[in-house]
């Protein structure tokens, strides 16, 4: 055949389309429009959240589904295409600059979202994520309302849960300091209340414990631990005051597994997320020791019962007296 430039033009407009239908035509006819079993229709203001979402560019830092792939980032669910029924534009994103959002819903609570848009260091300090406060504040209920969304009736579970737990953190908040931290203490596992930190309180451990507690702590905690960092205004109840905990060391001795539990796991209800996905277990107890010593002026760091040491472990003792025994 002889190359003239219609055969060129011919050949690449073939090309083209038979590149457009394998990419395009071939997952258009396949794609479901069968509802998944989490879908739900999403209310008017989480519709207009969508837009905001959309208009804002959410997309070009956060994606909207999770691949089989994902697991590794604490996926709870695959994402099918029955998730995005009537979704209309479908905007899935590419780009993980920040946490894909295909079941943010009921993570957190409403207050922690309102705080998070209106400026992301208050929940999270560094967060690369810029403020939404030139966002009204009904835009910002809408942009909260779609994100809790997100997830469906899966997420509405979730969101179910957060306010169920957030009612009793209030009243307990409500009843007094004391009420608060006897009611905060008997959520945790009692195996977890009687365990004391494994790891010593070392000047490196601390200093650790310091960087996290700085990375993800401290805008909520404030820097002395009194609970008044910036995102304290837009939480209720508002973050706990690490200073009053000094009488409340469970039998006068035990602080680090109770510490231990409520950062892995979070404190459902109120603003305090889970770790468990961001810190490693020794992450975790370095930053218990941290708050232990910092702000309650004790740690039962290394103490029994207690098994073998790690190989890397220095010669420590623990030279912090137990609350009420300074005396003697």
């Amino acid at each position: 055949m002889k190359m003239t430039p219609a055969v060129l033009i011919i050949g690449a407009l073939m090309v083209f389309w038979a590149s457009a239908f394998i990419i395009v035509g071939i997952p258009s006819m396949t794609m479901k429009e069968t509802p998944s079993e989490i879908w739900r229709q999403l209310t008017p203001e989480e519709e207009a959240g969508h837009r905001l979402y959309v208009i804002n560019g959410c997309s070009y830092c956060h994606s909207l589904y999770i691949r089989v792939s994902d697991w590794d980032i604490g996926a709870e669910r695959i994402a099918e295409s029955g998730d995005y029924v009537g979704v209309e534009p479908a905007i899935l994103g590419t780009e993980r600059t920040g946490p894909d959002l295909s079941q943010e819903g009921g993570e957190h609570p409403e207050d922690w979202n309102i705080a998070h848009f209106t400026n992301p260091r208050h929940t999270s300090p560094i967060s690369l994520m810029p403020s939404w406060d030139f966002l009204e504040e009904r835009e910002i209920r809408a942009l909260t309302a779609y994100v809790q969304a997100l997830g469906g009736k899966a997420a509405d579970v979730r969101q179910a849960r957060q306010r169920q737990w957030k009612t009793q953190a209030v009243a307990a908040y409500s009843g007094g300091l004391d009420r608060n931290v006897e009611w905060l203490h008997a959520q945790v596992p009692e195996v977890w209340r009687r365990m004391p930190n494994p790891y010593p309180a070392t000047e490196a451990a601390l200093q650790r414990g310091k960087r996290i507690y700085q990375q993800f702590c401290i805008n909520c905690h404030s820097p002395i631990g009194d609970g008044k960092g910036s995102a304290e205004p837009y939480l209720s109840p508002p973050p706990l005051n690490f200073t009053t905990l000094r009488r409340h060391v469970v039998e006068n001795r035990y602080i680090g597994g109770i510490f231990y539990y409520q950062i892995m796991n979070g404190i459902t209800g109120t603003a305090m997320p889970y770790f468990k996905k961001h810190l490693e277990s020794e992450k975790i107890w370095d930053l218990a020791n941290y708050l232990a010593v910092s702000f309650v002026g004790y740690t039962d760091a290394n103490i029994e019962p207690r098994g073998i040491d790690a190989s890397y472990e220095g010669a420590w003792r623990n030279s912090y007296p137990p609350p009420g025994t300074e005396a003697k």
